[in-house]
């Protein structure tokens, strides 16, 4: 699982011109579910999201989770986080996972999110979105699932 984490003022996704999911403080999460992941990735990843320390504390440090900020997630589905453009023109995607496993995949990750009392508010899976996404810091970190590396 490879996950691109933002750190947000705000962030929303819109489908069809309609705001499908928003949150104020919190992460924007797009989340790209390789073909070999297991349960035990999505665990890791969604644990890991939930207690990475990148909010800012009374001192300024970035010291606390998105649980202990109050903060919400938005995980948008991003299949082209397995685009390889080491070669030719056009992105490869052989090792993103089956739209069928994948969308399991980012449910059972949001379940999990959400698990540790942290409220997900979520894009559609397999449609055209339209994300916005309003970068607090600005702070971008990769989360992959050990098995990536």
């Amino acid at each position: 699982m490879r996950l691109v984490v933002q750190r947000v003022r705000k962030a929303s996704v819109e489908v069809d011109g309609e705001v499908c999911g928003q949150i104020q403080s919190g992460l924007a999460v797009l989340v790209g579910v390789h073909v070999d992941d297991t349960d035990r990735d999505i665990e890791f990843c969604a644990d890991k999201t939930v207690h990475l320390r990148i909010f800012p504390d009374d001192d300024g440090r970035m010291n606390r989770s998105v649980l202990e900020s109050g903060g919400g997630v938005l995980a948008v589905s991003q299949f082209t986080l397995y685009g390889d453009c080491r070669k030719g023109r056009r992105p490869s995607f052989g090792t993103a996972a089956e739209p069928e496993v994948a969308e399991r995949l980012y449910e059972m990750y949001i379940q999990r999110v959400e698990s540790h009392g942290v409220r997900v508010e979520r894009g559609v899976f397999g449609t055209h979105m339209r994300v916005l996404i309003d970068n607090d810091g600005p702070v971008t970190l990769l989360i992959e699932s050990p098995h990536s590396e």
